[in-house]
């Protein structure tokens, strides 16, 4: 019995591991607050997305400015997803949850990380190749699974 308890326990875990939540702010339930993922790739700025083109996944709404946006989602929503689920990513590597500012944002590795504030960007670009690996470590066990 014990042994299927633990066999059990570890599936939930690993289960809710795979699908981390999104943060999306306290009065609604959209991914970086209503702007669209794939236009940090394709503008290189975030752009407000529309109800017009709206995607559920992983339990949030993602918002996009263009049909075409939306089907590139689709087709790959962990590249175009934000790290650490919309969470800035520097608060992340010291163990916090913290809000963002959409326009403080970094492209690095084919990975979207969203920050704080622009000075708080910064500091997350110069030592980026440190701050990556503690986020990767403290996202699982920093988020409501």
């Amino acid at each position: 019995m014990k042994q299927i308890l633990i066999t059990l326990l570890a599936f939930i875990s690993f289960s809710a591991l795979a699908n981390p939540p999104i943060e999306t702010g306290t009065f609604n339930n959209k991914a970086i607050y209503g702007y669209d993922p794939v236009s940090y790739w394709t503008e290189n700025k975030p752009v407000k997305g529309s109800d017009d083109f709206v995607f559920t996944w992983r339990g949030a709404e993602w918002h996009f400015s263009s049909e075409a946006n939306l089907n590139t989602f689709k087709g790959a929503p962990e590249k175009y997803a934000p790290q650490y689920g919309g969470y800035c990513a520097f608060g992340m590597a010291n163990n916090r949850l913290v809000s963002v500012d959409v326009e403080a944002f970094t492209i690095h590795n084919d990975k979207l990380y969203l920050n704080y504030s622009k000075r708080v960007a910064k500091k997350w670009r110069a030592d980026k190749e440190t701050f990556i690996p503690q986020a990767d470590a403290n996202y699982p066990n920093k988020v409501d699974l």
